[in-house]
């Protein structure tokens, strides 16, 4: 299709569009070709809206579900339950509707809190984490230098800023008044 006649469908769309000249329009139309007729008809649905819950998951950890739903979903994930200061942020989080922002917030900052102990941790158990390769440094390098730099680069004035006025404060408390 050309740009002309693309133009033209967006400045006028009560003009008809010619199905036609669509690749791939009306593929589903025919119920012969409809890939997904031998699985409708696999369980003799009626497609009538009405459905039987799935069985439901055992919990064998705290799950936190939000105040607006009544019943937990099917199936959850069960890989890092709540646990130690982000935990309890956690669960302070999930008092509030997910309409509220402090519960976004706390989630945030709870994620940032996490990352923190699941280091702590590291050093406890003997383990120094390399950082960098954690962080993607390595195949950031590969693949995009230009960006990779960049992030170096304001990094190091933003450190450089945040010394300098360090410096500056204790430089400015520790001058003698000037006799006049």
């Amino acid at each position: 299709m050309s740009d002309t006649n693309l133009a033209l469908r967006i400045s006028n769309p009560s003009k008809a569009v010619d199905t036609q000249s669509i690749v791939g329009w009306g593929v589903d139309a025919d119920p012969q070709n409809d890939p997904t007729y031998p699985y409708r008809n696999r369980t003799e649905d009626n497609h009538s809206g009405e459905w039987r819950r799935p069985t439901q998951q055992e919990a064998q950890v705290e799950l936190l579900k939000s105040v607006e739903h009544k019943w937990l979903p099917a199936v959850f994930g069960t890989a890092s339950p709540p646990s130690g200061v982000s935990g309890s942020m956690r669960r302070l989080a999930f008092r509030w509707s997910e309409s509220n922002w402090a519960h976004w917030l706390l989630l945030i900052a709870a994620d940032r809190v996490n990352m923190i102990e699941g280091l702590v941790e590291d050093l406890g158990r003997g383990h120094v984490p390399n950082i960098p390769k954690e962080m993607g440094v390595p195949a950031e390098w590969r693949h995009n230098k230009a960006g990779l730099l960049k992030k170096l680069a304001v990094a190091a004035a933003i450190g450089g800023t945040v010394t300098g006025l360090i410096v500056a404060k204790r430089n400015a408390g520790k001058r003698e008044p000037s006799a006049s």
